[in-house]
């Protein structure tokens, strides 16, 4: 038989039956519907960044940048400007600034990230931040504000914005324009020199601009002031000169959709493996009549192009509704907030790229998927057609290549976890963890799933025949009927829940990891100002008079330098010299009461006192100190210091690197609080804040207020992890309605049986509906215990003693929500199994309805098999009652 007729026969078969041709391609339309999603949305944000970024004006001629882009030369730049300005053939120079601002929208008061003023020239061919709604601002007391602020907090222009001026005192300005750009956690904002000067305490600029004298040689004047700036700079062209703030991505998304994809990939494989065992009658029968395997898999792989090629359409189509949802979704959980961009409004029908993207890419894993079923299926064995039974006999459970494939494998997860083991502290723990993590999926669920997932089901089918009754206890019988239908439905569960399992859990050890840091000797209370200001005496004062205060010692912060062990310095990113460090001076007699109220060592405080300083462990191990050891700080007012080395204390305690024991060094610039035991932190917080209303700018943080921060963003990162995962979830589940679809047409002698015997229609719809939510749990179970193990190898790898934990709200749902999607797609199959019509009883005769073929026709379905002539005057809806020979 040539191929030609293979595919008239495949392709009448799909016209025969669509249904079933396109029952793989379920799955894949869900994943390429994600796929056009995440592309969509990638396009909506990435042209939003590209609108929004700020832009070199066209009358800018030259730009003059760092050349070392991690350097701080903020400082060199106003040194620059008045000698740039005399170079020949410039007209103009305009530095680019921005500035720290604190903006007062947490009840009147700052908090501990600052906005961003960009500084702008009142000059509109010099504007550099493009405008979305309103102007830029002109006057002194305007700024525009970015879009996500704008939506988040409900500006327009014309409203009023609580700002802090440079001496932390409360202040309005007035928004004149949207700009748009958004931001991510960091607000930007947009205004004057004049408005800078008033409410920013300290400006740094980032590059200068050269506005060109007309007519004047770009060539000639770039090399002039190549000469002035000398190598710390580069002089560029504006098409030339570094970005200041990158194109936002979207990989995250294209990520997860590519992990839904794959999950598609084994979904369609599985159902693709079914339809191939339920046509296994019709391809023996064209082996009987000379089919050669080659043609028959080249068939089946055409059938597959197809049924990729249509799910590829749909899922394309529905990927525009999909990413215009997700970016409501967005907004309204605020995560667009951390991707600097709000009212994202993605097409509703795809764009050629990604309409093509997507169907190709559905055609071509259907492929894949197909390539293994259709190579099984063409080993069928002529003998087949001749059996009489529409079931295909049991398979055995393991066949000699799963068994190899599955010691192998389940060696090379025993040795990886070893290695894992043993190379706990290195790089080379955590990935032999997760390699060990693959080779145990392939081991337990790919190569032994036809024993793993049946003996899971046992669990559940214990419990659920006490519960349930009979069509529960049915249910579970029949996933160990169909072991390796029932694997490989159950193995895409396994890996998406394996994922949410593993990626939960080991954020939830790294969280447990981050409050055992918290633990680690750290002040009660921090006060000190958003800005850097200097604490006034009246805050210095609150906080020591603050409800239920033990100790109070108050940190004059100033910066220094340091050498190396050697003594030959350390060149800094400053451009030369030794590295600067920030270094505090404090009462010695207050700094001992608190820190040993927090738990520092009372040893290392007995050495500490007059010509001795403290350090943290990094600045000891760099300058191989030892108690009692003498080493210089270099930078101080009043010059350097010979200072006796006290002892170490720990990086939570405070930022400086090094504490002395004199508070003359500098202004003070934090205060650490240590409290009475069982104090209350908060009404410490509101009672200092009470105290210090007309100083909004000094902040008080609690340390219960960083650890339920800390958990907060936990959980926002968690939940959202769990969300984009879910993904995954939802086109593995959609197997499950797959496979039960292709069941109830493979047992629906069996259902009629069943009717036959009594059961009632909506006994068999729970039947289906048990059989979907069992295999869900097999799914949720199997994945959720190798996903929480591995998740504790990892941690032990990164050698972290943290128990790996998971919001358990957040699984919890997740699995409900799972079990719900799985029952839900069993709807469709229950719902025609509760639609067979009851079969004959023993020593009964079966009484059917005769389907009226068309007039004229023979009808192959007559009486005793024989072909019968229908006559034009047969009535449509008569009954017959046929023997069953």
């Amino acid at each position: 038989m040539n191929l030609i007729t293979l595919l008239r026969v495949v392709l009448g078969e799909v016209r025969r039956r669509p249904g079933r041709a396109l029952l793989p391609g379920v799955a894949l339309v869900v994943g390429v519907a994600c796929l056009t999603a995440s592309l969509l949305l990638g396009d909506a944000m990435r042209g939003a960044s590209k609108e929004g970024r700020p832009r070199i004006p066209a009358a800018v001629g030259l730009v003059v940048e760092p050349a070392d882009v991690m350097a701080d030369v903020s400082e060199a730049f106003g040194a620059l400007e008045s000698k740039l300005a005399a170079v020949p053939g410039v007209r103009r120079v305009v530095p680019v600034r921005e500035a720290g601002v604190d903006l007062l929208l947490d009840e009147g008061r700052s908090s501990a990230r600052q906005a961003v003023l960009d500084v702008e020239v009142a000059d509109d061919a010099l504007r550099r931040i493009p405008i979305a709604e309103g102007r830029s601002p002109a006057a002194d007391g305007e700024v525009a504000v970015d879009r996500v602020m704008a939506h988040y907090r409900g500006l327009r222009p014309g409203s009023t914005l609580p700002v802090a001026d440079a001496q932390g005192r409360p202040t309005e300005v007035v928004v004149s324009g949207i700009t748009l750009r958004g931001s991510g956690e960091e607000r930007r904002l947009v205004g004057g020199p004049a408005l800078a000067a008033r409410i920013a305490p300290k400006t740094t600029t980032s590059e200068l601009d050269l506005v060109l004298a007309p007519g004047a040689d770009v060539a000639a004047v770039s090399a002039a002031v190549s000469g002035v700036v000398g190598s710390a700079f580069q002089v560029v062209s504006p098409e030339e000169a570094r970005p200041s703030i990158e194109s936002g991505g979207v990989d995250p998304f294209l990520l997860f959709s590519i992990l839904a994809l794959a999950t598609a990939v084994f979904v369609a494989a599985a159902t693709f493996r079914a339809v191939y065992l339920q046509r296994q009658r019709q391809t023996a029968l064209l082996r009987c009549l000379g089919s050669d395997r080659g043609p028959l898999v080249v068939a089946n792989l055409v059938e597959a192009v197809l049924t990729g090629a249509f799910s590829g359409v749909v899922g394309a189509l529905l990927g525009g509704p999909a990413a215009w949802a997700l970016a409501q979704v967005l907004d309204a959980t605020k995560v667009s907030a951390l991707l600097g961009a709000v009212q994202l409004d993605p097409p509703l029908l795809p764009t050629s790229s990604a309409f093509v993207a997507g169907v190709v890419t559905a055609a071509v894993l259907s492929v894949v998927a197909a390539v293994r079923p259709a190579l099984g299926a063409s080993l069928v064995p002529p003998l087949v057609a001749l059996r009489t039974a529409e079931e295909a006999p049991p398979e055995r459970a393991l066949s000699r290549g799963r068994h190899v494939l599955g010691w192998t494998a389940a060696g090379v997860a025993v040795l990886c976890a070893v290695v894992s083991l043993l190379g706990r502290g290195s790089m080379a723990g955590p990935m032999a963890a997760l390699f060990s993590a693959i080779a145990a999926v392939v081991a337990l669920f790919m190569a032994f799933g036809p024993v793993t997932v049946p003996w899971i089901s046992r669990l559940f089918g214990a419990a659920a025949g006490r519960l349930g009754g009979t069509t529960w206890r049915l249910a579970a019988l029949e996933v160990r009927r169909v072991p390796h239908r029932a694997a490989a439905v159950a193995l895409p569960l396994v890996l998406a829940s394996a994922l949410v399992t593993f990626g939960l859990t080991t954020m939830g050890g790294f969280a447990a990891v981050s409050e055992e840091g918290a633990r680690q000797p750290r002040a009660d209370a921090v006060v000190q100002d958003s800005g850097s200001r200097p604490l006034s005496a009246e805050a210095v004062r609150a906080a020591a008079q603050g409800e239920g205060v033990a100790a109070t010692v108050a940190l004059h912060v100033t910066t220094g330098t340091v050498p190396d062990r050697q003594g030959d310095g350390q060149k800094s990113s400053r451009g030369g010299g030794a590295e600067q460090i920030s270094i505090a001076g404090a009462d010695p007699a207050a700094a001992k009461d608190v820190l040993a109220r927090v738990g520092i060592s009372g040893e290392n405080l007995s050495r500490f006192g007059e010509g001795a300083a403290m350090t943290n462990p990094a600045i000891a191990s760099q300058l191989g100190l030892q108690p009692g050891q003498e080493f210089t700080v270099d930078g101080l007012p009043g010059g350097p210091r010979k200072l006796r080395f006290a002892g170490t204390y720990s990086y939570s305690l405070m930022q400086p690197a090094v504490l002395l024991a004199d508070p003359g060094v500098a202004a003070p610039d934090t205060v650490l609080v240590a409290l009475r035991p069982g104090a209350d932190q908060a009404a410490y917080q509101a009672s200092v804040r009470r105290a210090l209303t007309a100083q909004p700018t000094v902040l008080v943080e609690t340390k219960a207020g960083r650890a339920a921060q800390d958990r907060t963003q936990f959980e926002v990162v968690s939940t959202l992890f769990a969300v984009l995962l879910g993904l995954s979830v939802a086109v593995a589940v959609t197997g499950i309605g797959t496979a039960l679809t292709i069941s109830v047409q493979e047992r629906r002698k069996e259902l009629a049986l069943r009717r036959a015997l009594g059961v009632h229609r909506r006994a068999m719809r729970h039947g289906l509906v048990a059989e979907a939510v069992i295999l869900a749990l097999v799914g949720l179970v199997g994945g959720g215990v190798l996903g929480a193990g591995y998740s504790w190898l990892v941690l032990f790898g990164f050698s972290e003693t943290a128990m790996p934990s998971a919001p358990v709200w957040t699984l919890g749902i997740g699995a409900v929500a799972v079990v719900v999607l799985a029952a839900l797609s069993a709807l469709g199959p229950a719902r025609t199994a509760g639609r067979i019509a009851p079969g004959r009883r023993p020593g009964q005769r079966l009484r059917t309805r005769e389907r009226r073929p068309a007039r004229g026709r023979i009808s192959r379905d007559g009486p005793a098999g024989r072909r019968q002539r229908v006559g034009f005057h047969r009535p449509s809806n008569r009954h017959v009652r046929t023997n069953e020979s």
